[in-house]
């Protein structure tokens, strides 16, 4: 069955975070003023990406791209790749690559000279498919402060 990957509707914030459960989050977030106020700022942002991958009526993976605006490279944005998801029944069905895929359109559409995306995972599959997704680790070094 065949997936259709497109930005996440208003009325899937529940799914997305159930999904992204699947990751490393410990639970869902409750439901209070201040998470309502960020889904709809993040869905208004033009600039902020949730692609999902959507099979049968269920959220099957996601990813988020981040457009950010840059004075360097002719004033070229560069698009920031995060929060990629796959729920564990439905890994090695291309969806998350498929995600990955529209976001780099849309990068493409938005003028972006490069994509970036870190990840925490030290496992040979999941660098082979960043990998095979298009990226590399040979060109940049990457530094994190967690705050």
């Amino acid at each position: 069955m065949k997936a259709e990957v497109r930005e996440v509707y208003p009325e899937e914030l529940e799914a997305l975070l159930e999904l992204y459960t699947c990751r490393h989050e410990n639970g869902v977030p409750p439901a209070t003023p201040a998470r309502s106020a960020l889904w709809e700022s993040l869905l208004e942002d033009p600039r902020y990406h949730i692609l999902v991958a959507e099979r049968a009526g269920r959220l099957c993976a996601s990813c988020t791209l981040v457009v950010v605006p840059n004075l360097t490279r002719n004033l070229r944005p560069y698009g920031l790749i995060e929060n990629v998801v796959t729920r564990q029944e439905c890994r090695r069905q291309g969806l998350a690559s498929a995600c990955l895929s529209r976001a780099r359109e849309l990068a493409e559409a938005a003028g972006c000279y490069k994509m970036m995306l870190l990840t925490g995972a030290k496992d040979r599959g999941t660098l082979d498919f960043y990998k095979r997704a298009g990226y590399n680790s040979r060109d940049k070094t990457a530094f994190i402060q967690w705050l």
